[in-house]
This record gives structure tokens, C-alpha cells and sequence, in this order.
């Protein structure tokens, strides 16, 4: 077992207390600081007492680290990433590929010489990037497109001239057709039927109608922060989720969301690939982003834990990661898995046994236990422990 030393990753949208009084560093922060990233990423590696990056170990001893399980499916590297996250302003709209997309744009890119670090880059390394969020707070999420028919009347009611090709569009060719219509316009028809948009949104908040208020009340924020940015009114066709906290929500490749406000803890497939669809500044990479997206609509289930081996775990349809909530009293837990752990202590203080010995983690620290090894762990503490999904 190691204890790890991870990296806060600092965004203008981030919270200047959550992950600080998690660390027990003071608060407010001087900058804001959105995402506290724990596993083996190369672009933000955690580290061990000696220095090493989490990766560089891996890659050194792969087959005692991960297990041949794990090497067999994903290779010799750590296929998933935790990560607190605190989103005080919104994140941008966006998507992430599946794995067939993911190496066919990469090793496009790749073989076009594009660097990297090109902030025009698409497709970072040649992976896919489900997610599962799992709210600390009450957290606010776009997630996936609604019925059409509910954004039909969610756009109608606005009774707006500089809607109707979009309306139009929809009613034609469903959302496939909408939302290339909307990203392709021109910056100054984005700018003015953005402003109009959040002035008759606005307007609907204010006299307290209830229907759709979430909705609106949210696109007249965006515009505040994004003006003239055509994600102000795809955000009107997307689900709105509030999670309370407990409760998650899992994103497969292809769909749209933002996350809008609030604290979760986050586990993916170790990847960086992120088409961005709008809600930034950032690059839009529109032929990509349409090939990528889902445009099926529907409700996007909450999902709610079960209760498993070590604690409350959160299913998810893949196999790259698995997500558990352990609570801990004063007597000792088995947190023994066939893969290896990423174990966080979110809250008390946590001892964890094997044969080397024991590794105390107090609050906001996080622990690396190689596959297989047998590990107890005894409290009070609260842990969220992030493995592979592999039987």
C-alpha cells in the first residue's frame, strides 16, 4: 500500500472551500479549485513517498501492481480515475467518444502531426471516457436530451421570431437536425438570439411559472457568464438533473451534459478526451462533436447504491471502474478486490492493515493498494473506493 500525494487541478469554475476544507487547508483558497485528481493519469499523476508518479510504478511492475486481469483487458495501466470534483460555475457542454472513435480520431490527429498540447487537439490518447458522478451536495446537472416534444414546447412557450429555424429544424429532423443549425451560426445571430433568449427566460422567472422554470431560470444564468454562446439554448433541449446527495448519475460515450453547480466525487475511464459543445471558450470541434453525440432522447435515470461487498456500491454497464462507499466504525472492514483500489478518506480517520504493515489516512487522503492484496480497514471513517468492475 502507498499513501498518495495528488493534484488540485485549478478552474475559474471551481469552489474556493470544497476541496480545501476537505484538505484541511485554509479557507477560502486563493484561487478557485475544481477537481482533486487521484490514480495514474500521465497528465496529473499521484504520487508516492519516494516521488514517482503512480504511472511510473505501475509501468515498472505492472503484473504485481494491476494483476493479470486487469492487464489482460485494459493493459499494463490503472484504466480508471477518481477525482473530486466542486463546480461553483458551470462546466462546458460536452461529450466523450466511444473506444472505436476515440482510436480512430486519435490516430488521425496522431498521424497529421497535431501536438498534443494544440488547444485545438480533439482526441488526447486513444480511450474512452464513461463517467459515473456521485453527488456530495445537492448537485445540478444538464444531462442528455429531453423527449423532443417536451423541447418543442419548451422553446414554443418563449414565443420568440429568432427560435422559429430552430423550432423549425427540430420539428423536421428531430435533434440531429437542430443542434448543427444552432453551433454553425453566424457569431452575430448567435449573440442576438442568445440575448433574446435570456430576456424572455428571464421574464418567465420572474413571474414564477412553474413550468420549465429550472430550465429557464438556468439558460438566463448561462447567458450571463456565456453571451452569445449557442449552449444558452441547447441547454433548453437538455434534462435537467438535481441530484440530492447520495444519489448519482452515469454518462456513457456520446452524451451531451454540463455540470452546472455542486460537489461530487467522480470516477471514470482513465481518459482526457473531451469534445466541448458549447459553455466555453475553449474549441469547438463541430464535425467531431456530431459524429460523437448520442441525439436519442429520453430521461436520464438516477442512480441510487446497493448494497455490495464492503459497502454501497453504484453499478455502472462497464468495466473499467466501480465505485463503493464504505463506512467504517471502530472494527475492522475487508477492502480486499481482485483489482487494484484508489481508497479516499472523505471523512474521519481510516487505518488500513495488510501484511507490510498499516497506513493511516486522515481526511482528504487517498491510498493506492495493489490487486489482490489483502487490506482491513477500521474507523470511524467514511471511504469511497474506486476499482475495476472485472469478476
Amino acid at each position: 500500500m502507498w499513501p498518495l500525494t495528488s493534484t488540485v487541478r485549478d478552474y475559474p469554475w471551481g469552489s474556493r472551500t470544497v476541496i480545501p476544507e476537505l484538505l484541511g487547508e485554509p479557507v477560502p483558497s486563493e484561487h478557485p479549485q475544481a477537481e482533486l485528481w487521484m490514480g495514474a493519469h500521465p497528465d496529473n499523476p499521484s504520487r508516492l513517498p519516494d516521488g514517482r508518479g503512480l504511472d511510473v510504478a505501475i509501468a515498472a511492475d505492472p503484473q504485481r501492481l494491476l494483476g493479470e486481469a486487469v492487464i489482460g483487458r485494459f493493459g499494463p495501466r490503472l484504466p480508471f480515475l477518481m477525482k473530486v470534483l466542486a463546480a461553483e460555475g458551470n462546466l462546458s457542454l460536452q461529450a466523450h467518444p466511444t473506444t472505436e472513435q476515440a482510436e480512430a480520431g486519435f490516430a488521425a490527429e496522431e498521424a497529421a502531426g497535431v501536438p498534443k498540447d494544440d488547444p485545438t487537439r480533439t482526441f488526447k490518447d486513444p480511450y474512452h471516457k464513461p463517467e459515473l458522478l456521485l453527488a456530495l451536495t445537492t448537485f445540478e446537472a444538464l444531462c442528455g436530451f429531453r423527449p423532443v416534444e417536451e423541447s418543442l414546447h419548451c422553446l414554443a412557450k418563449l414565443q420568440l421570431p429568432e427560435l422559429k429555424p430552430t423550432i423549425a429544424a427540430l420539428a423536421r429532423g428531430g435533434l440531429r437536425a437542430a443542434i448543427p443549425q444552432l453551433l454553425a451560426l453566424s457569431e452575430k445571430r448567435r449573440g442576438s438570439l442568445v440575448d433574446a433568449v435570456a430576456a424572455r427566460a428571464a421574464e418567465f422567472v420572474a413571474a414564477h411559472d412553474p413550468e420549465f422554470i429550472n430550465t429557464y431560470r438556468w439558460a438566463a444564468t448561462l447567458a450571463q457568464s456565456h453571451p452569445a454562446d449557442p449552449g444558452v439554448v441547447i441547454s433548453l433541449m437538455c434534462n435537467h438533473l438535481k441530484l440530492a446527495p447520495g444519489e448519482a448519475v452515469f454518462l456513457p460515450a456520446g452524451n451531451l451534459h454540463a455540470y452546472l453547480s455542486g460537489a461530487g466525487i467522480e470516477v471514470m475511464a482513465s481518459s482526457d478526451n473531451v469534445l466541448r459543445g458549447g459553455l466555453t471558450t475553449k474549441h469547438v470541434d463541430l464535425a467531431a462533436l456530431i459524429e460523437v453525440l448520442d441525439f436519442s432522447d429520453g430521461r436520464i435515470p438516477v442512480l441510487h447504491p446497493v448494497l455490495g461487498p464492503g459497502g454501497l456500491r453504484y453499478p455502472v454497464p462497464v468495466d473499467d471502474f466501480d465505485l463503493t462507499r464504505v463506512q467504517l466504525d471502530d472494527g475492522a472492514g475487508v477492502l480486499t478486490t481482485r483489482g487494484p483500489q484508489v481508497v479516499l478518506c472523505f471523512e474521519g480517520r481510516a487505518v488500513l492493515a495488510s501484511a507490510d504493515g498499516e497506513l493511516v489516512l486522515e481526511q482528504g487522503r487517498a491510498a493506492f493498494v495493489p490487486a489482490g492484496a489483502p487490506v482491513t480497514a477500521s474507523g470511524p471513517a467514511v471511504l469511497y473506493r474506486a476499482t475495476t468492475a472485472l469478476s
